[in-house]
Formats: C-alpha cells, structure tokens, sequence
C-alpha cells in the first residue's frame, strides 16, 4: 500500500491533470474504495460502478484537496463514502401515500385505547407548539406529508444541510418535551 504521502503527491499530479497519476492512484487505493462502496452498496456490480464515478470526481476534485484538512487516503475514503450513500439515497422512494403509510383499520378502538392517543395527540401538539413556528411546520411536513429534506429546504428557503439541523434538533426537543 501506498503511504500518505505518495498518495498526496499523486493526487497533487492530478490536480495538473497527470493522467499516468490517476492510473497510479487507481493501482494503489481502488481496493480500499472498493471496500468502502461494496459495504455501503452490498452489491459488486454496483460498488464497481460507484468506484468509477468516484474516480471521475477524485479527478475533477483534486485541486481542493490541499483545503480539505483531511489526510489523502481519508479525503479518498470520504468522496467514496458519500457517493455510495447518495447512491442509496436516490434509490430511496420519497415517500408512500399517507393510506399506505398508515395501516388504519377500519374497526373502531375500544374508549380506552382512543382517550389514550387523544391524550398523546394532545402532548403531541402542546410539544409542536413550544417549537420555532417554521421549525414546527419542517416537522409537519417531513413526517406528516412526507416531504424529502431536499424539498423542505427548497419551501424553507434554506440550504440542505441547515434543514437536517432544524430537523434533527426539532426532534430532540419534541423528544425532551415528551420525556417530561
């Protein structure tokens, strides 16, 4: 195996567009990104062709690795990582519609049983309140109407990455409100 720092220089090369580098990368570190596509993947053909665009943006990345604060073979490993789950990610449905969702027989509950979950509706809704109002309706609409994270940024006006953040902590708080 190549150490870390012939596999920066060869990514370094490739930042000059050395194509005998990419070969070279390719021959030292495929097996370990392999790996890292094949588990997340669990399927060869696909990990082979994941391990193909990865390259592909390994090459058209490698000018930004000096940035990336991350050793070589970590900067590698993590490109690999990410695209095998956006991979997965794509293949995912959105979500169902809400009859499927929700297997609601028709019989009705018992007096119990329904006074039960009005009573936890009601904890529900009184946790949602104690919510920012945009925060609340992000939690609506991902949970309730299904909405991808992608779609709530996009209404939110908000990039990705800050929409998982409301959503993520939305939920520990409704968790930390409910616990009480």
């Amino acid at each position: 195996m190549a150490t870390d720092d012939d596999i920066a220089a060869l990514i370094g090369r490739l930042a000059l567009r050395d194509r005998a580098a990419l070969s070279a990368l390719y021959a030292a570190t495929s097996p370990k990104l392999f790996s890292v596509c094949l588990r997340i993947l669990k399927d060869r053909g696909d990990a082979e062709d994941a391990l193909q665009e990865v390259f592909v943006k390994i090459w058209q990345r490698a000018d930004r690795f000096a940035g990336a604060g991350a050793g070589p073979l970590g900067w590698l490993v993590a490109i690999a990582r990410n695209h095998s789950i956006d991979i997965l990610r794509s293949r995912k449905p959105v979500a169902d519609s809400i009859e499927e969702s929700w297997d609601i027989p028709d019989s009705a509950r018992d007096p119990e049983t329904e006074t039960v979950l009005k009573g936890e509706g009601k904890r529900i809704d009184r946790c949602m309140e104690e919510l920012e109002s945009d925060r609340a309706g992000a939690v609506r609409s991902a949970y309730v109407e299904g909405l991808s994270y992608q779609e709530l940024a996009e209404r939110h006006g908000v990039p990705l990455n800050t929409m998982r953040t409301w959503l993520r902590r939305s939920l520990l708080k409704l968790r930390e409100c409910l616990d009480r």
